[in-house]
C-alpha cells in the first residue's frame, strides 16, 4: 500500500543522512507526489535556499555554504531508485541541463525524505551528449567509508541501467523536458 503523499505547493525537508546521522537538510517545494509504484516526487529548490549542517564527523562538501545560489532545480525522484534526476535552470529560468544525481531511495519522513548521495552523477547538457560525472571520487569514497560496498554495487548497477535508458533516449523524465520555473506548482 502507497504512504500518504505530501501536498503540493508545501515545503518538505529534504535531508542528506550519512551514516545514521542528518548531514545536511533544506527546504524544497513540493510540486508532485504520487507515492505509488512508479509514481514521482517532484521538488523545487530555488537559488538562496538557506542550506543547514548539523554537527557530523563528516564534512558536509557544501558546507561552507549558507544558501543554495545560482542556479534553480527541479527535481524528480521515484519510490525505490538509486538516482534522482535534476533539471538545472540559471537565474533567468532558462533550462541549463538535466543531472542524475545517484543516491540512496528516498524515505519518507513526516516532513520530507530523506537521501545518502553516492557521489556519481551523469551530466546532460542541452543539445548535447551525456557524459559522467565524478568516477574518480567512487574509490576513494569507498575506501573513507564515506559509502558502502552495497551502496557502491547498487550505483554500479543503476548507472548501467540509466546509461541504457539515455542511449535508448527512453527518459521516464521526458514529460517535464517543457517544464520551467514559470509554471509554479503545476506538474506536467
Amino acid at each position: 500500500m502507497a504512504e500518504p503523499g505530501f501536498e503540493p505547493g508545501s515545503d518538505i525537508v529534504m535531508r542528506e543522512v550519512l551514516h545514521g546521522a542528518a548531514w545536511a537538510h533544506w527546504n524544497e517545494r513540493l510540486l508532485a507526489d504520487d507515492p505509488g509504484p512508479g509514481g514521482i516526487l517532484a521538488t523545487l529548490q530555488p537559488s538562496g535556499t538557506p542550506l543547514s549542517f548539523p554537527p557530523h564527523p563528516v564534512p558536509h562538501p557544501w558546507g561552507h555554504l549558507d544558501a543554495w545560489q545560482g542556479t534553480t532545480v527541479l527535481k524528480l525522484r521515484r519510490v525505490g531508485d538509486w538516482y534522482a534526476v535534476w533539471k538545472f535552470f540559471d537565474a533567468d529560468g532558462r533550462f541549463l541541463s538535466w543531472y542524475v544525481n545517484f543516491e540512496t531511495p528516498y524515505v519518507r519522513t513526516s516532513d520530507g525524505i530523506e537521501v545518502n548521495d553516492l557521489q556519481l552523477d551523469i551530466v546532460i547538457p542541452a543539445g548535447g551528449e551525456w557524459r559522467w560525472k565524478d568516477v574518480q571520487d567512487l574509490a576513494p569514497s569507498l575506501a573513507a567509508g564515506r559509502i558502502t560496498q552495497d551502496e557502491l554495487l547498487a550505483v554500479l548497477v543503476a548507472a548501467t541501467d540509466v546509461a541504457d535508458v539515455l542511449d535508448r533516449d527512453d527518459r521516464w523524465w521526458a514529460p517535464w523536458d517543457d517544464w520551467s520555473p514559470a509554471d509554479g506548482t503545476i506538474a506536467p
